[in-house]
């Protein structure tokens, strides 16, 4: 079946970047037949279907490369702490009482919320395992939305001195074992959902564990992502323990290589630089957790600079506090803009290069998705924009990355497939999705005490 999407303004996000005015895009089943003018695809094609996008911007399918879907659950309990207190007070003690239905809740709530902001596929890096089955629950949640991505299969093997709860501690055997299962399950040439794997960061595992991981990933061929220099105290831990730095440790027992994505890299420094651009390491750049959790600032204009691939991600809930991906582009081009008074640092075409074809090359899919070019995967969203902070439009890749709120993808479409509509779901249930994260959040949150945090005392700085 053919499908010409007509009269859009068509951002391809291609080699040339092309913007085409009235142009169309023909979709074959889950693939991009063409790409032009909607007078040049009406000729060829006359016997598909139109729909008509008059008024609308079509641009490619986002790529979120960093999230933890289960902390959905945990909105607004952080709220101003930094990240060890942070974890060790509230993501810690909830994540050991996770249940498979907590984490199925949380990810199909976390999947409609990335729709909605026109995110077509996600990394989750899924690193709590206090029970059996949670990255199933996560996948379950994927295939059920339409959603397409990687649930990489994270684990902790050490880390009980520095605040890591005993339960969310699994030796590297058992970790692998499951995550090699889970790979041969679903790793099948073409599927929408696969599983990566995700040490979580140098505190939490061990040399072993990164060796082990480094030959299964040789072994099955696939993706590793790891927590990279997020805050100055894990560089100062690798420096005591190790005499370098995390990431030039990785470097240094032969764990970098270009299936690594190595998440935050807030606190690298130049040599660190040349090690990602040497081993081919790519970037997730999480900048609204950055700032909430004051982490720092990433060196990301000079990573771009280097030639190395940096994506755009949101970061779990806990730490954002939501999926929103129109966000982190305002925000992943304003804070280097202020940070290094620099107005043209980031520009606005560059952002949203990270968050699709960039976002596409960290994550090795760049051959099927990330720009609107004949071949590749039919992963498109339709933005409208009909309301007050968008208007009046005179470019429309400013609008969405500068005006935009996050309501603007109206429809949007993953392998093929119209998952949204009418800014309304096609695949779930909104109200059953919202009912049922509200249900497994209030559970898991008196269960581990955690439901506290919200009756805490105002605390302002104010005399």
């Amino acid at each position: 079946m053919k499908r010409v999407l007509s009269n859009a303004t068509v951002v391809t996000m291609n080699p040339d970047r092309d913007v085409i005015e009235a142009g169309g895009i023909c979709i074959e089943n889950d693939r991009i037949l063409a790409v032009g003018t909607t007078a040049e695809l009406s000729s060829r094609y006359p016997e598909a279907e139109v729909i008509d996008y008059t008024d609308r911007v079509i641009i490619p399918g986002m790529i979120n490369t960093h999230t933890h879907l289960f902390q959905t659950l945990l909105k607004g309990l952080g709220d101003d702490r930094v990240l060890k207190d942070w974890f060790a007070c509230m993501t810690g003690p909830s994540a050991v009482e996770l249940l498979p239905e907590d984490c199925y809740a949380a990810a199909r709530h976390g999947c409609v919320e990335s729709i909605k902001s026109g995110v077509t596929t996600l990394l989750d890096f899924m690193y709590a395992h206090p029970h059996p089955n949670l990255t199933e629950a996560v996948i379950q949640a994927f295939q059920e939305t339409g959603m397409r991505g990687i649930v990489a299969r994270g684990f902790i093997t050490t880390g009980i001195e520095q605040g890591v709860p005993e339960p969310l501690i699994e030796t590297i055997d058992v970790a692998l074992q499951d995550a090699r299962t889970l790979i041969e399950k679903y790793n099948q040439p073409g599927a929408r959902v696969q599983v990566g794997l995700a040490p979580c960061m140098i505190w939490g595992v061990q040399r072993e564990d990164l060796e082990k991981t480094r030959q299964l990933a040789n072994e099955l061929g696939v993706l590793i992502t790891i927590h990279v220099s997020e805050t100055r105290w894990e560089v100062d831990y690798a420096l005591q323990r190790f005499g370098m730095g995390d990431l030039q440790y990785m470097d240094a027992i032969g764990f970098l290589g270009p299936d690594v994505l190595a998440a935050h890299c807030v606190h690298c420094v130049a040599r660190d630089l040349r090690i990602m651009k040497l081993r081919g390491v790519k970037v997730s750049h999480n900048p609204c957790s950055n700032m909430y959790l004051a982490s720092g600032f990433a060196p990301i204009p000079q990573m771009l600079m280097a030639g190395i691939t940096v994506s755009l991600a949101c970061d779990g809930p806990a730490s954002n506090n939501n999926h929103n991906m129109i966000h982190s582009l305002k925000f992943g081009a304003l804070i280097h803009k202020g940070y290094h008074q620099d107005a043209t640092i980031i520009t606005a075409e560059k952002i949203l290069e990270m968050a699709t074809i960039e976002g596409a090359r960290a994550i090795g899919l760049e051959h099927e998705i990330g720009s609107i070019e004949v071949g590749k995967k039919a992963d498109l969203v339709v933005l409208k924009y009909d309301n007050f902070f968008v208007n009046p439009v005179h470019h429309p890749i400013s609008a969405l990355v500068y005006s935009a709120l996050g309501n603007e993808p109206d429809t949007v479409f993953i392998d093929g497939q119209i998952v949204m509509q009418d800014r309304t779901m096609q695949t779930v249930s909104e109200t059953d999705v919202m009912q049922a994260a509200k249900s497994a959040a209030e559970s898991l949150t008196q269960r581990a005490g955690t439901i506290a945090l919200r009756k805490r005392p105002w605390r302002s700085l104010a005399p």
